[in-house]
């Protein structure tokens, strides 16, 4: 019943929200890996902070970035890294990318600072318009949350974060943070300094929750490592 209501409540917020482009394309659809090779497992533990009721967060850099490995491999201008990231291309406009690379393309980028204290693992990708090779405007960024290594199973990911292009009467400060239902979750829309953010989180994962996630933004910038 709770949903239902968010639900009825996000119909009359929504276009406000999202601006006249609507929201980020396939909300919890699958992102596939195009890293090769094994990836070593490490155990480690985390504080938890306190959370909503019996469920806690913990800090970003507290989790494993499945893609820090490739580092800044380009460096210059945010075009010249978007480019650099262009030319790994494979066989899908989403192409694995460090945070570096992503802060980097994305300056005004932000992430939450926390995540559920579930999560072990982030997957992160640019995302582009192959007919261009530039970032694709509705989904320029995505970012999997996931409670064991990825692309194992998908059922190991309880979270999508996607960023696009905010449109272009969209306020510069944050807008309210519109609930939007789907079949296996809940997704929360809002646009912020330019960008257009849809935070997808699954059923497992309270309403509540998944809003203190929302609410933790910060610069990616700001949470290298």
């Amino acid at each position: 019943m709770k949903r239902l209501a968010l639900l009825l409540m996000s119909l009359s917020l929504l276009a406000t929200a999202c601006g006249q482009t609507g929201v980020l394309d396939g909300i919890g659809e699958r992102t596939q890996a195009f890293v090769e090779g094994d990836v070593t497992t490490t155990s480690f533990v985390v504080a938890i902070a306190a959370g909503t009721g019996d469920e806690g967060v913990i800090g970003a850099d507290d989790v494993l970035w499945f893609n820090d490995d490739i580092g800044e491999q380009v460096g210059g201008s945010p075009d010249d890294v978007v480019r650099g990231v262009w030319s790994r291309k494979l066989n899908s406009r989403f192409i694995q990318a460090s945070r570096v690379e992503i802060a980097r393309a994305m300056p005004a980028i932000r992430f939450p600072a926390k995540v559920p204290s579930d999560i072990r693992w982030v997957t992160s990708q640019l995302v582009f318009d192959t007919s261009k090779g530039s970032l694709d405007p509705d989904t320029s960024a995505a970012f999997g949350l996931w409670t064991a290594e990825p692309y194992q199973s998908d059922t190991n990911r309880l979270g999508v974060l996607r960023v696009g292009r905010a449109s272009v009467d969209a306020p510069s400060d944050r807008s309210d943070v519109v609930p939007i239902l789907v079949p296996d979750g809940i997704s929360l829309g809002w646009t912020e300094s330019g960008h257009r953010y849809e935070l997808f989180c699954r059923s497992s994962i309270s309403d509540e929750l998944c809003t203190d996630v929302a609410q933790s933004m910060e610069l990616l910038a700001e949470l290298l490592p």
